[in-house]
């Protein structure tokens, strides 16, 4: 029986799953910033668990650096709490270590789901997830990629394992030829516009046509 890219990606990476359908999922690449971590890794030092695969994890400080003042260094953060969360991330991963590290004022620092495909973090057939809701920005490379919850973070880096159900497939084939000066951006928003914001829940959704073929790598992360 035909498998979508999808399928097969899930089926390679399948644990066990139950009677019910809930399934333990393999996780290849945990991407880490300063907003979902502490918790998790504070979760992990009250257990006295370690990280169960250092070698997946890509970490940044993404959400709460600033754009400009980068010449005060720390002390160009200017909210407290937006400063101890980028503290507290350097502290742990000086402590549980990380694949790559790209700290505040690294040159290689930045979005997570832009520096990770950027790094050669997120490729083809991967599992991939990241607690935040844009991880799917990643599904460009041919990566099953999504966001988790803060308590799913924890789980990942004890375990490498996600507990999921697997979702319904969707197919959307876009052809044609673009518009000059319309983009990745419009093609989303027209798709949204015709199966409403809430049309994709409960599948995994693959992009194909003519004109998702044409899309440079970014214009596909944007529809992603």
């Amino acid at each position: 029986m035909a498998r979508t890219l999808y399928d097969k990606i899930w089926d390679e990476h399948v644990v066990h799953t139950e009677d019910d359908g809930t399934t333990i999922l393999y996780i290849d690449r945990h991407v880490i910033h300063e907003v979902t971590s502490p918790q998790a890794f504070e979760g992990l030092r009250q257990a006295g668990r370690k990280v169960w695969r250092i070698s997946s994890i890509v970490a940044t400080a993404d959400h709460n650096t600033p754009t400009t003042g980068w010449e005060n260094g720390l002390d160009g953060i200017a909210d407290p709490i937006s400063k101890e969360q980028i503290v507290t991330l350097d502290t742990n991963i000086k402590e549980y270590g990380a694949a790559a590290y790209f700290p505040f004022l690294s040159k290689r620092q930045g979005i997570c789901h832009v520096i990770a495909p950027e790094n050669g973090a997120a490729l083809p057939g991967m599992t991939l997830v990241c607690g935040d809701s844009h991880t799917s920005t990643m599904g460009a490379m041919g990566a099953l990629a999504h966001g988790i919850g803060t308590s799913e973070v924890e789980h990942v880096m004890a375990t490498q394992t996600l507990l999921a159900k697997k979702a319904k497939n969707m197919l959307i084939k876009v052809e044609g030829t673009l518009s000059k000066g319309c983009s990745g951006k419009d093609i989303v928003l027209a798709i949204i516009g015709k199966i409403g914001t809430a049309g994709g829940t409960g599948y995994t959704i693959e992009f194909a046509g003519s004109a998702i073929r044409a899309l440079s790598m970014e214009g596909r992360m944007t529809v992603c």
